[in-house]
């Protein structure tokens, strides 16, 4: 990019906010801006899964595409540092992406921190996956192997940690995932990282070092637990026998190389991976109107990756 370019984009770089004290006004500010595009008639139906294990239920709003193409279920973890997001905000996305996939999509509104913690968000994610995976006529699914899960951001980590955990457990797993710029690694401090997106993209665009450190603390209180692979991906010892995955990142994303990186170790492990990365893009992109070109590039990947065409591990700028 241009310096003009650069200091055009600039002008969409996320506010200098205090993520440890101001969670909630950003929660209430999402949820305002989804709204007016919340007015069009979405094809949306909410429904509450049963309690189990003594945990609470956990919302779903299901998405209907206008022209079903594909008999995929996108089961989707919404993003937002694990502390913001739910249904309400992500309804535009899902929607979205249920039109653009040809698809059903289930969103999933896990409960988020500091209120819930790790493992809590974890822990609701993990529980749907069963659901859909091992009762899929329960959800009115005839395969599970048509289950995909589907997370942008912190809901990609999540996805991620999803599938590790059902390997782990000995419980089916899904047969695709697909992860949005992903968080995979714990330390995004610019003088620690070991990866240099850190370092290049962290003061300047949609999402900052400041704030997904504040993320962090949020989520997982003590600095140990964050290295853990549950909270971190990409310090997974074992990645084997995990679904065949599409990681997309965006180029102007301080995540963008932990996202590859994680990618790339999937695949050292054995596994079906494509790895693309999207020139231009910023952080978050998944939830820009649908007629932004980075939105469109990604979803004419996602569509090749549902229809079971295969892509370069290494990934190039699209």
């Amino acid at each position: 990019m241009n310096p003009f370019q650069k200091s055009l984009m600039r002008l969409f770089a996320a506010p200098r906010i205090n993520m440890l004290e101001d969670y909630e006004k950003v929660r209430r500010l999402q949820r305002g801006l989804a709204a007016p595009r919340s007015l069009a008639k979405f094809r949306a139906l909410d429904v509450t899964s049963f309690p189990a294990d003594g945990k609470p239920p956990v919302p779903l709003r299901v998405f209907t595409p206008r022209e079903q193409r594909r008999d995929d279920v996108l089961v989707f973890f919404h993003g937002g540092g694990w502390v913001t997001g739910d249904i309400e905000s992500y309804t535009p996305a899902c929607q979205t992406m249920a039109d653009l996939t040809g698809a059903v999509v289930v969103s999933v509104d896990y409960r988020l921190a500091p209120e819930h913690p790790f493992p809590a968000g974890l822990e609701d994610c993990y529980r749907i996956a069963r659901l859909f995976l091992e009762d899929p006529g329960a959800v009115g699914i005839d395969d599970p192997a048509r289950v995909v899960l589907v997370g942008d951001s912190a809901g990609g980590n999540l996805a991620a940690a999803v599938s590790l955990l059902l390997r782990e457990s000995s419980r089916p797993i899904p047969q695709r995932q697909i992860m949005l710029y992903p968080v995979t690694h714990f330390d995004h401090d610019p003088a620690t990282s070991p990866f240099e997106s850190v370092r290049r993209h962290g003061e300047d665009y949609r999402l900052t070092n400041t704030e997904i450190q504040d993320y962090f603390e949020l989520y997982v209180p003590d600095p140990e637990h964050r290295r853990h692979r549950m909270v971190a991906p990409l310090m997974a010892e074992d990645l084997r026998s995990q679904p065949r995955t599409l990681i997309i990142t965006a180029e102007l994303d301080l995540l963008v190389d932990e996202g590859e990186a994680y990618g790339r170790a999937l695949a050292d492990a054995g596994n079906d991976v494509r790895i693309e990365r999207i020139e231009g893009a910023l952080h978050g992109f998944i939830t820009l109107p649908r007629f932004a070109r980075p939105l469109r590039t990604a979803y004419g990947i996602i569509d090749e990756f549902l229809d079971g065409e295969q892509g370069a591990l290494a990934g190039g700028a699209a």
